[in-house]
């Protein structure tokens, strides 16, 4: 059976998963996260790819980005993954492959999940018992969207930079966001849209991203399919 193509639309969030092949470890030693998100940053400003938020873990990597093009996405996954698993096979003097296969994804609908999306990528160390608290893991976006740490590699999104008048009052907001662990129901819901690639959002975002793209971006269910609408002249998706 032929694969899912995966929903990308140009401007549109997207939340993506590289998982290690079987699970396995994708990074060994400090230098190897420096150098994976150096080459992050590099390959994201060349396909024209914004980084929001990303956390990278000893077996996999959590990113959300947003592109110009629909393509986009892929390209840097690409060439991401092509000039990093080139370095960890010289530098551990190995071969085959490091990554399981096709990166994982979900297009994030802005208004309602996009920040929850965030809290979920950062919140990653924490859930996995590693730390305590977001912040004392370095190989996250946290510090930069709650501390104010420079890091070239993070294009805050609208809506973040929307949380305040200026940068103090962004980080203040940004961080009481963090005050209450999100709800069990919206981990699994995240969860399944990334692993199923699916639309991250409401009933009226995946029917809106169906309709453009022209195939299901929803779990299907039982019994014979509906039409979704199609977006009305001009309009692409509501903001609500």
């Amino acid at each position: 059976m032929p694969r899912r193509a995966r929903l990308t639309l140009p401007d549109i969030p997207l939340h993506i998963i590289q998982r290690g092949n079987n699970r396995q470890a994708c990074f060994f030693a400090d230098q190897d996260y420096q150098c994976y998100c150096g080459w992050l940053r590099e390959c994201a400003d060349q396909a024209a790819c914004r980084v929001h938020a990303y956390v990278l873990m000893t077996n996999h990597v959590h990113l959300l980005i947003s592109a110009d093009r629909a393509e986009a996405p892929g390209r840097l996954m690409k060439a991401l993954g092509q000039r990093y698993v080139q370095y960890v096979n010289r530098t551990y003097r190995r071969s085959g492959t490091l990554w399981e296969g096709r990166f994982r994804s979900c297009l994030t609908q802005e208004e309602s999940y996009l920040l929850a999306c965030q809290r979920y990528i950062e919140m990653n160390p924490v859930r996995a018992g590693m730390v305590t608290h977001p912040a004392e893991y370095p190989w996250s976006s946290y510090r930069v969207n709650a501390q104010g740490e420079p890091d070239a590699l993070v294009k805050p999104h609208s809506l973040y930079t929307a949380l305040g008048l200026d940068a103090s009052g962004r980080l203040a907001a940004y961080r009481e966001l963090f005050r209450h662990e999100l709800d069990p129901g919206l981990v699994d819901e995240i969860r399944r849209a990334t692993n199923g690639n699916f639309a991250l959002g409401n009933g009226r975002f995946a029917a809106q991203v169906s309709s453009v793209l022209g195939r299901r971006a929803a779990p299907g269910k039982s019994g014979r399919p509906r039409q979704t609408p199609k977006p009305e002249p001009g309009v692409l998706f509501e903001h609500r």
